[in-house]
């Protein structure tokens, strides 16, 4: 078989794009002191990391920081979440972009009625929102939402490396799941969907049995010491604003990619 080699590019050439992931939490099911954690399998047709397991998420898009959202945000207005993730405007589109793709990707929406009561979901509103047929302002406004991002939690930063075809700024969040909402893939996006221990994902992962790529591993270890999701959100809560963290390609003399640098390792700095 004839394979094609890929296009050469000007690596200094990709735009970097803002990007937001949640962490969605549960205790586990079976009442024992541990945590539960929904992950998403991507389609192998997907650009960027196919097949591997990830969480929730995407590119903050331009609808996610239009002005008539805030009126349907709590807890968090745009100076604020600037503030807590280092930039000098634009903050709040980064929850707001971590709520849609979880909406979206895994047909949960972290979102509450001001009377309290059950959301009315619909399956075949998380795909409107994902084609531009329908916004989140339209939503919240239509079923009378809010969001309360106040429960949603800054905890990393990473950056894909120089080298890459598609790069991201991704900053990473951590929230409860909501106890009435299961969860599912999309079917276009994401082909596979599940909740699992921290611990068994990274032993699936030694085993080759669920691929993962290194910000969603390291986020991933963060999660062992806490034995339950109670504990893992407040840690996140509490936690200072993350150093951001960019791995380097390693690449032989041919150009081709040998391995991973993360910063601290040997030769790190010595990388382009």
């Amino acid at each position: 078989m004839c394979m094609t080699e890929p296009e050469p590019f000007d690596p200094r050439s990709v735009a970097i794009r803002a990007a937001a992931t949640v962490m969605l939490l549960r205790d586990a099911i079976d009442g024992s002191p541990d945590v539960e954690i929904f992950m998403l399998r991507r389609t192998m047709k997907a650009a960027f990391g196919p097949g591997m397991y990830v969480f929730p998420g995407g590119r903050v898009d331009v609808v996610d920081g239009v002005a008539d959202i805030a009126p349907f945000c709590t807890g968090l207005d745009d100076v604020a979440a600037s503030s807590k993730l280092g930039i000098d405007s634009g903050g709040l589109a980064y929850w707001v972009a971590a709520v849609r793709e979880c909406f979206e990707e895994a047909g949960m929406l972290l979102a509450e009625r001001p009377g309290g009561g059950p959301l009315a979901l619909r399956n075949e509103d998380r795909h409107a929102v994902h084609d531009g047929e329908l916004s989140m302002v339209d939503l919240c406004r239509r079923d009378d939402l809010i969001l309360d991002l106040s429960n949603t939690h800054y905890v990393d930063h990473w950056i894909t490396p120089l080298g890459e075809q598609r790069r991201f700024d991704t900053r990473f969040f951590i929230a409860l799941a909501p106890p009435d909402q299961e969860g599912l893939h999309d079917d276009k996006e994401t082909v596979d969907s599940l909740w699992v221990r921290p611990a068994e994902a990274l032993r699936m992962h030694d085993a080759r049995e669920l691929l993962m790529m290194p910000p969603t591993l390291a986020n991933m270890r963060s999660l062992l010491p806490h034995e339950s999701a109670a504990s893992a959100i407040a840690a996140g809560a509490a936690a200072d604003r993350p150093v951001c963290t960019q791995p380097k390609l390693i690449l032989n003399d041919d150009g081709a990619l040998v391995g991973i640098c993360m910063p601290g390792e040997p030769g790190y700095d010595d990388l382009e």
